[in-house]
């Protein structure tokens, strides 16, 4: 196991999801970002949320293997919190 892995590993295995919402348009804003990604809490109180790229140039849409929700998608800032 690479130390990427161990590290990815040791904070994702055996946790729960807790919590799921989107990110609201200030957190977005904050971010710089034009795009309000779902974001994920953690049981041990870890948020996760997808990226554009590793740089953090903007909120990102995950991809699941569900035939029922294939992509999680994002929302525009514009958009209403409702979304």
């Amino acid at each position: 196991m690479s130390n990427w892995e161990k590290q990815v590993s040791d904070l994702l295995v055996g946790k729960k999801i807790v919590k799921v919402e989107w990110m609201s348009n200030a957190e977005a804003n904050e971010c710089g970002w034009y795009s309000r990604p779902v974001a994920l809490l953690l049981d041990s109180g870890v948020w996760i949320y997808p990226m554009r790229d590793d740089e953090g140039n903007d909120g990102g849409a995950l991809a699941t293997s569900s035939n029922d929700m294939p992509v999680i998608p994002v929302f525009q800032t514009e958009e209403t919190e409702d979304a």
